[in-house]
């Protein structure tokens, strides 16, 4: 048998959600060095309970820039992963430039503003949930029956976290619906096997994009100062990580989802992989 390796993804195309920065980005451009093709796609507006800044149009044209610098070929559509209707109809667009789907990254996430759970609001409950949770689900559904019509097998890869194996104050529906993601990947994992359809999840630990680095996290990690200052907050940060890595770069993860959506990572399915400096080692 010949080796396979991570550039291995020449014909393959790639569903991608929140691709307008951050991981996703990070992902698209990654998957488009390795000869993957990219169906991307990112609300690209402001969610009112979230406590940072959301993506923007420009955002996910930037993406769509750098995958074709990177020598790839991108659909870029804005879309509401809380919305079936219109996840379906990205990963159309997509289709319809590109005749097929291999590889799901199911990325797409936020987080809620940060207050202990019996005080959370309705609506910033629901907002993570349906974004982490059923935003993946929504994901998935669109595009497993498709791979499974084609008949060639593919890769399913979910974003949990560090917070997928513990709880953490004052983030309770993020840290519900990460738990989830773990439960949807093992649940599809022995689903679609006899697919040749490999289901996994990557962790990240703290993941150096706006959804840790911005002031409302720097307060729960420096609750002690009115303002925390950037060193203390990494310092702190890095006091969580047996290797003292205060967070990884995107390009961290997508190195590890590169490797489980190759001819490498052929037999790995329902795995949770932690990416995070044995930060959620128990």
């Amino acid at each position: 048998m010949s080796t396979p390796s991570h550039s291995d993804l020449q014909g393959s195309v790639a569903f991608i959600s929140g691709a307008a920065r951050g991981q996703g980005r990070s992902h698209a451009v990654r998957l488009a060095r390795s000869g993957a093709k990219i169906i991307g796609f990112d609300l690209c507006r402001q969610i009112d309970t979230v406590p940072f800044d959301g993506a923007t149009p420009d955002d996910l044209a930037e993406t769509e820039r750098l995958v074709k610098e990177a020598g790839g070929e991108m659909v870029a559509v804005e879309a509401d992963v809380r919305e079936q209707d219109q996840v379906d109809a990205a990963l159309k667009a997509g289709l319809d430039a590109f005749g097929r789907v291999d590889i799901v990254l199911g990325n797409a996430g936020i987080i809620n503003n940060y207050k202990k759970t019996w005080e959370l609001d309705e609506d910033d409950f629901r907002n993570v949930i349906d974004v982490n949770i059923v935003g993946v689900w929504h994901t998935v559904k669109a595009a497993i029956p498709h791979i499974i019509e084609q008949g060639e097998g593919g890769s399913i890869v979910l974003t949990g976290s560090a917070a997928s194996a513990s709880g953490i104050p004052n983030l309770a529906p993020y840290v519900a619906s990460k738990h989830a993601v773990l439960g949807l990947v093992r649940t599809l994992a022995k689903e679609l096997g006899r697919y040749q359809i490999r289901v996994n999840a990557v962790m990240p630990g703290n993941c150096n994009t706006p959804m840790f680095d911005n002031d409302g996290i720097r307060r729960l990690y420096v609750p002690d100062a009115e303002i925390p200052d950037q060193e203390t907050f990494l310092q702190r940060a890095a006091s969580m990580s047996p290797m003292r890595n205060p967070y990884v770069e995107p390009e961290d993860v997508s190195e590890a989802i590169a490797f489980l959506v190759s001819p490498l990572g052929r037999l790995i399915s329902g795995t949770a992989l932690p990416i995070d400096g044995g930060t959620a080692t128990p």
